[in-house]
């Protein structure tokens, strides 16, 4: 097949590029640029994407021996995922931008540019597996394709990628999917000569470049007084900005005094219209059950939905057991906890996993 393998400069997409060489498939390699911020390097941002990823793609490209390329996809990027993260913290809800990116731009801007160029799959360096589709030889068949949880738990990336759909998956190589560890992979890094063996993982927002993320909102939103709440109503505080907040928060909420009985307070709610952020106690976090919309489904629902199944609602939470009903007509589900879950939030992506043990992704959706 032509593979076209996204490097992002660090040691898991130049791995995954040399299975894919060394697969027999015909590569190419290429970069994509999704920043025109000046801060973005390495010394100054702990995320990926910075300039110097590109001068790292490209030597690990020149090692495998494969052709290189830089895309400029800061506009997409721009539009599809950083706008959408203002517009949801402006809305009151908590959006995950890796999700979107996975799903605005690698699986949909990339794929489509290498589509129009020939190319039959995109491999890049996710922890996830798949069965069926280009995993199987067989580029934008979706019959029998399903993603599954990667054998290292710890890197398991299959949250983010669920969004992805079928036809997105259906064109993906995932190389990493069998890999025991990272460990595992740094040292076959190393072995192969490339560079990059010992490069720290990048971490946090990609394009907030100093992880100051209420900054950046308050920069990018504007700093606007409001009050911090109990839930009768009970001013307890002021703060700069609802959009600074996310539920379950417990940190940094500015509070003077403690709460008449001494227990902590957390982020209960957002309140965009009043610009009011509710704090109290603990047990006011759980939920025993959810509602999400934009559904996206990667296995057949039994029935009306699946029973004795597990919800993700984090990219590295608790899977809870979970009664998931799916309506298909109005692209929603409803999923009734068996256990309670703490700080659900609109805007969070959930992801549903049944079969061997909860490892295949069944459905993703975005809480309401």
């Amino acid at each position: 097949m032509r593979v076209l393998a996204a490097l992002s400069g660090g040691v898991d997409s130049a791995v995954a590029a040399a299975r894919a060489v060394e697969a027999g498939h015909d590569v190419v390699a290429v970069h994509m640029a999704l920043t025109r911020e000046r801060a973005a390097t390495r010394c100054g941002s702990r995320g990926c994407c910075s300039v110097e990823d590109a001068s790292d793609a490209r030597w690990a490209a020149e090692i495998l021996g494969i052709p290189f390329y830089v895309w400029d996809l800061s506009e997409q990027f721009e539009e599809r995922v950083v706008a959408d993260f203002l517009a949801e913290y402006r809305a009151g809800r908590t959006p995950n931008p890796c999700v979107r990116c996975n799903e605005r731009v690698k699986f949909d801007a990339l794929l489509a540019r290498a589509l129009a160029l020939g190319f039959d799959a995109v491999a890049t360096g996710h922890y996830a597996r798949l069965t069926g589709g280009a995993a199987s030889g067989r580029p934008g068949r979706t019959e029998g394709l399903a993603l599954w949880r990667a054998a290292d738990a710890a890197k398991d990336q299959s949250y983010v990628l669920a969004v992805s759909g079928r036809e997105g998956l259906s064109r993906a190589l995932f190389p990493l999917g069998e890999a025991p560890s990272k460990a595992a992979v740094r040292a076959e890094a190393a072995d192969r000569g490339l560079p990059v063996a010992s490069k720290p993982d990048s971490y946090d927002i990609c394009f907030v470049a100093d992880g100051d993320t209420r900054g950046f909102l308050a920069r990018s939103l504007g700093v606007r007084e409001g009050a911090l709440v109990s839930p009768d109503g009970e001013v307890l505080g002021t703060h700069q900005g609802y959009f600074g907040f996310t539920v379950g928060q417990r940190r940094g909420l500015g509070l003077t005094r403690p709460a008449p009985d001494g227990r902590p307070r957390y982020v209960i709610e957002t309140r965009p219209a009043t610009n009011e952020v509710v704090v109290g106690p603990e047990e006011l976090l759980r939920r025993s059950a959810l509602d999400a919309d934009g559904l996206v489904l990667l296995a057949e629902p039994d029935g009306g939905g699946w029973q004795d199944v597990v919800v993700q609602v984090r990219a590295h939470g608790r899977p809870v057991p979970a009664d998931v009903v799916v309506d298909r007509g109005a692209g929603r589900l409803h999923a009734d906890l068996r256990q309670p879950l703490r700080g659900l939030a609109a805007g969070q992506s959930v992801v549903v996993y049944g079969g061997d043990g909860g490892r295949r992704v069944l459905a993703q959706a975005t809480i309401v």
